[in-house]
Formats: C-alpha cells, sequence, structure tokens
C-alpha cells in the first residue's frame, strides 16, 4: 500500500504501517482520554487519563495488529502466499494469493474476526473483573473500551460484504455451494458496494446531525464501495478469460536487454529503441534476471550513468510475477500485486519466452467480446 513502510516481520511475513496509523492512534486516545474515561471513572486526574488512554490506543493496535496476523497465519497452515501485512487507518489488510479451495478461503476468512471477538471476550472479561477491585477502575475501564471496541470491531467485520471478511465468508460457502468460484466473487462484491452506499449515506446523515464519527463513517463506506466495485471488476475479468493459457494473451517476442550494462549503455542501446515503459533484463547465460522500468532508469543521473549497472535499479525476478506459457492466465494475473507491477514474464524452462501487459489483457477481452474466440 502507498505510502506505509516496513516495520518488522509478524508470523513469519513482512510487517508494513501506513502513516494514517499514529493518527490513528493519536484519534483514539484523544477520545478515550477526554470523553469515555471521564465519563465512566470520573474523579482523576488529566495525567492518568492520559497515560491510560494511550495504553488504551496502543493496545487497540496490537488487537488490530493480531486480527491480520490471524490471517495471515492460517493463510501460511493452508499453503497460500502471503505478500505482507499492511496496518492502516482502517484496520489493517493483509495481501495474499487466493486460495485453491472453498474451505481454505472459509478458515482464512474466519480466523480474523474470530479473533478479535475472543480478545474482546477476554478484555471485557478482564474489565468488569478489576472493576471490582479498590483502586483498579480506570484499569477496569481502559479494557473494558477495548472489549467493547473488539467485539464491534469483529461483528462489523463478519457483516456479508466483500471486502470485510463476511464477505470472503460469503464468498467460501457460495463457492463451495456452486462450484462457480467467480459467480461466488460477483456475489460477494455486489453485496459489498451495496453495503458501502449503506455506511455513506448513514454517515452523512449523521453528520447532518452533528456527530463528527459520520466522516468516519462516509469514509468507511468509500473503501468498501471502491475496493468491493474492483474486486467486481476482478470476477468479471475472471469469467471472461476462464480457460484461457497464457500462451493466448503474452506479446512474443520481447524486447530484452543485458542486465550487466552500465544505465548510460542501456538508455542509449536499449530503452530508447524499445519504447517500452519497462524492459526485461537477461543475464549472461540468458536466463532472465528481472525487469527495469524507465523511470527507475531516469532517476540515475550525471556520472552514476556510467559507473551503475542496470541491475542494480531493476526489480529482481524473485520479486516479478513469472508463469509459464501452458499456465491458466487468471492464475497467473493473480500473482500480480503492487510489489510485482501490471506484468507479467512468461518463462519456460529457464528462458524468457513471452510477457503479458494490462493491454495485452484489454486486446484479449476485446477480441473475446467480438466473438473471435482465442486469439492466434
Amino acid at each position: 500500500m502507498n505510502g506505509s513502510v516496513p516495520v518488522g516481520r509478524v508470523v513469519g511475513v513482512p510487517l508494513r504501517m501506513h502513516w494514517s496509523v499514529p493518527l490513528l492512534a493519536v484519534f483514539l486516545a484523544y477520545g478515550l482520554g477526554r470523553r469515555t474515561l471521564p465519563l465512566w471513572t470520573p474523579g482523576h486526574s488529566n495525567a492518568v487519563y492520559t497515560l491510560a488512554s494511550a495504553i488504551g490506543a496502543l493496545l487497540l493496535m496490537a488487537s488490530l495488529l493480531l486480527h491480520e496476523a490471524a490471517h495471515a497465519a492460517m493463510a501460511r497452515r493452508k499453503k497460500i502466499s502471503v505478500q505482507d501485512v499492511t496496518l492502516w487507518a482502517l484496520g489493517g489488510m493483509t495481501r495474499m494469493g487466493r486460495p485453491q479451495s472453498a474451505a481454505a478461503a472459509f478458515a482464512v476468512a474466519v480466523s480474523g474476526p474470530l479473533t478479535s471477538l475472543v480478545i474482546g471476550g477476554a478484555a471485557l472479561g478482564a474489565g468488569i473483573g478489576l472493576n471490582t477491585l479498590p483502586g483498579w477502575a480506570v484499569p477496569g475501564a481502559v479494557l473494558g473500551w477495548l472489549g467493547w471496541v473488539n467485539l464491534a470491531l469483529g461483528v462489523f467485520n463478519l457483516l456479508p460484504a466483500a471486502p470485510l471478511d463476511g464477505g470472503r465468508v460469503v464468498q467460501a460457502l457460495l463457492w463451495w455451494r456452486t462450484g462457480d468460484r467467480d459467480r461466488a466473487d460477483r456475489a460477494a462484491s455486489r453485496s459489498g458496494q451495496v453495503l458501502g452506499v449503506l455506511l455513506m449515506g448513514a454517515g452523512w446523515v449523521s453528520l447532518l446531525r452533528g456527530s463528527s464519527g459520520g466522516l468516519w463513517l462516509v469514509f468507511t463506506g468509500l473503501f468498501v464501495m471502491v475496493v468491493a466495485g474492483a474486486e467486481r471488476q476482478r470476477a468479471v475479468i475472471g469469467t471472461a478469460l476462464q480457460g484461457v493459457r497464457v500462451a493466448d494473451a503474452m506479446s512474443s517476442p520481447v524486447a530484452t536487454g543485458a542486465d550487466w550494462l552500465t544505465v548510460r549503455r542501456f538508455i542509449e542501446e536499449v530503452a530508447l529503441p524499445s519504447r517500452h515503459s519497462a524492459v526485461p533484463l537477461l543475464d549472461f547465460d540468458g536466463h532472465p534476471s528481472g525487469v527495469v522500468e524507465l523511470r527507475r532508469l531516469g532517476a540515475v543521473q550525471g556520472p552514476l550513468r556510467d559507473t551503475t549497472q542496470v541491475r542494480d535499479v531493476a526489480t529482481p525476478l524473485a520479486r516479478c510475477a513469472v508463469a509459464s506459457s501452458g499456465e491458466l492466465l487468471t492464475e497467473a494475473l493473480d500473482r500480480l500485486s503492487t510489489a510485482t507491477g501490471t506484468r507479467v514474464l512468461v518463462v519456460d524452462d529457464g528462458r524468457l519466452v513471452g510477457i503479458v501487459t494490462a493491454k495485452d489483457i484489454t486486446r484479449l477481452m476485446r477480441h473475446n467480446l467480438l466473438g473471435g474466440g482465442k486469439p492466434g
């Protein structure tokens, strides 16, 4: 996700944090310290409320991380590749490959909300217990608040609309019932678009009534609607490309360049003549080693162009989306992400035989709409 930075690892996968997370922590701490705690446990100093609210906000951030970590851990247990976990203002996001069975999809989807519900129940129970002890009213209130927020988060995430976890549950159940994965995806994404509109409407009504919390509902609804729309589009594309092989969509032959060339030589001899925004690279043995984008080449200025090899500013093959020509195109496209870019390198027996770009997919879709079937 743009605007996020790596901060470590969780359950063996990279953990990233969006710039909005500190803002969320400050917002939560402010609301807890200025309104909730003084209302639930009056008579304490501002210093006590400030410290307690800061701890409460950090505990909530930790519970959001556990929610996403549960998704990642279950995905890895089900042999699903996990790219990273990102925390941001609306909770979190775990980027992973597509499950290969409805049972795996169900397990991954339900693991996050169940974790939030367990945390919520445990925190609420602990808060009630502490509240009965003399001098523990403030810690008990913090845990009670944490419990209610996690219970609300778990219930909200179980709403049957993608991209919420409940939508993933619906997808898995429909996939299991009908055997049609794309149909299940379209149904869940439609419900997500409807939920997004409803949340935005409720947010605007709340704002008109003077509640600042309505703005949060508007942003949440907008996010749900946009992501659900994107998932619906992907499902439609998946249906249109069903049964299509990578070889049917790829462009071949491919303009390539040697990865040991200096940036200056590469620009003059390869990049400019090719007229492509990105060029695949080959090593000394003729095997693909990565992809370099023109913007990365342009960032190398002055004398550095004569001393920097193009491989040093390229995306290595390990971070590229790679497929064989005989694979299903839909499976190859599942490997695309913000890290890999929008192209798939087609490699057979260690040799680059083609490339699939967004233009290739568009061309194939238009060809199919004309009734031409698979292009030759």
